[in-house]
């Protein structure tokens, strides 16, 4: 469905951010896309939904491929009707609008068809059924990440783009957002890559991951197995090999031990 092979992308012709970056998703699949700030995981997801253009920045190596069509530097409006829909960082929703508002702006339907997305949204997020009216400004953080998957699923993407879905949320709402989009997969069959630093909550929900590191892959497995992986636990869940919590106090020691950057 998706490959990203050999991937380079700079801004303004100048900064290299990704660093002949290769990955895929296959059809219905989940991908993590793990690392720390600044790895260039945002960058990724904005290389394949074409956002990249409105930042300056270009795929000026490799290519992105969709469905057998290659859609690096695309324009977003063109890879959005393609079906790949990103979720943005920051739970980006119209503050003034009501919350079913939001929700019909993320179609160009009407009709029945409108009605029956806004039926399945609401069937995946009920709360929001009872929030229609309601202007989203005034929405919890929780309830305005739902708005954003629900107005991205208005579009029945066939891939879904998620960019740190768990940002600012309390534990037990992560839970229940991570849940949600392990059932919107598995009964839509929406491919989905999710940027993540919250490893245990991206690899609960994964069939595979990448770990991301100054731009580059350097790490990649099946979920349960890289939640197995001493690095990961280490670096990534806070637990050091002999099963306690790291202390990120000892930075070299930190930097030391990123043996797959040996």
């Amino acid at each position: 469905m998706l490959t990203l092979s050999n991937v380079e992308v700079k801004y303004e012709n100048i900064i290299l951010v990704l660093k002949g970056v290769a990955m895929g998703v296959a059809d219905g699949q989940i991908v993590a896309l793990l690392g720390a700030n600044g790895a260039g995981k945002t960058t990724t997801l904005k290389a394949i939904s074409g956002l990249l253009k409105t930042e300056q920045g270009k795929v000026t190596e490799g290519f992105i491929e969709f469905n057998g069509r290659r859609i690096e530097n695309g324009n977003p409006e063109d890879i959005t009707r393609m079906g790949i829909v990103q979720v943005l960082e920051g739970r980006r929703i119209f503050q003034h609008l009501t919350t079913e508002e939001n929700l019909v702006v993320g179609s160009r339907v009407s009709g029945e068809i409108l009605q029956g997305r806004l039926e399945m949204v609401y069937g995946y997020f009920p709360v929001l059924r009872g929030l229609n009216t309601r202007v989203c400004g005034y929405l919890s953080g929780g309830e305005q990440q739902m708005v954003v998957i629900g107005r991205a699923l208005m579009k029945k993407p066939e891939m879904m783009l998620f960019d740190e879905p768990s940002l600012g949320l309390a534990p037990i709402l992560v839970q229940e957002i991570f849940e949600i989009i392990k059932i919107i997969r598995q009964e839509q069959n929406t491919s989905m890559l999710i940027v993540e630093q919250s490893a245990v909550a991206a690899l609960s929900v994964a069939d595979y991951a990448y770990v991301m590191e100054n731009g580059r892959i350097v790490m990649d497995d099946r979920a349960e197995k890289l939640l197995e992986n001493e690095d990961i636990k280490e670096f990534y869940l806070g637990i050091s090999s002999a099963g306690k919590k790291k202390d990120f106090r000892k930075v070299k020691h930190y930097k030391r031990r990123k043996r797959w950057m040996s």
